[in-house]
Formats: C-alpha cells, structure tokens, sequence
C-alpha cells in the first residue's frame, strides 16, 4: 500500500515516494480516493452477503 501524506508545496493529499535522498510528491485526486472507498464498501458488502450466506447453511445444518 502506498504512503499517503499531505504535499508541503500545495497542501493537497499525495502519494510518497522516495529515491535516494529525495522524496517526491504525486497528488492524488479527490475523485480517485472516492472511487477507492466506493470499490472497498462494494467488495467488503459481498464478503459480508457471503458470510452472511454461509452462516445461515451451518445453522441449518447444525
């Protein structure tokens, strides 16, 4: 996972990456941050619908 920190330059979200000495900033999106969170409550609401479905089987079964 990448580190995320605040740009000193324009106080923007950035990725950090560092080389040798330096460290270099790439601004991230406001836009690209919302589309991550959307794509991590998706795939986090089908693992729960699956559990969900799962554990429903076992008590059946039991």
């Amino acid at each position: 996972m990448s580190k995320v920190a605040i740009c000193p330059t324009c106080g923007s979200k950035a990725k950090i990456k560092e080389t040798g000495e330096s460290v270099i900033y790439e601004t991230l999106q406001d836009d690209l941050l919302i589309k991550k969170v959307e794509q991590l409550k998706k795939a986090m609401h089908k693992y729960k619908e699956k559990t969900e479905q799962l554990e429903k089987q076992l008590n059946e079964k039991g």
